[in-house]
C-alpha cells in the first residue's frame, strides 16, 4: 500500500462489508448489488495509482469511489426499509 488511493479504496471496502454483515439480512440479492461498489473502489484504485499527475483521471477515481460510498448507502437505505 503505497499510494492514498490504496489506503482510502481499502478502507472504504471494508467498512461496506462491516455494512453488509451488520444492516442487511445477508441474502444473495443483496451481496450482488454490492458488487457494484466494491468494483467501483477497484477500478478507482487502479485509475487512481495510474494518474500520477494527471488531473482528470485523479478526478475519475474521486468520483468513482463517492459514487461507490453513495451506492452503498442507497443500497442498505432500501434493505432496511
Amino acid at each position: 500500500m503505497k499510494t492514498v488511493y490504496d489506503f482510502v479504496t481499502v478502507i472504504s471496502f471494508v467498512c461496506m462489508v462491516v455494512t453488509y454483515f451488520m444492516f442487511t439480512d445477508g441474502g444473495m440479492k443483496t451481496l450482488a448489488h454490492f458488487m457494484v461498489p466494491a468494483a467501483a473502489f477497484m477500478i478507482a484504485n487502479q485509475v487512481g495509482n495510474r494518474a500520477g499527475e494527471n488531473v482528470a483521471w485523479n478526478v475519475l477515481a474521486i468520483v468513482l469511489i463517492g459514487a461507490g460510498i453513495g451506492y452503498t448507502y442507497i443500497i442498505v437505505r432500501h434493505e432496511r426499509g
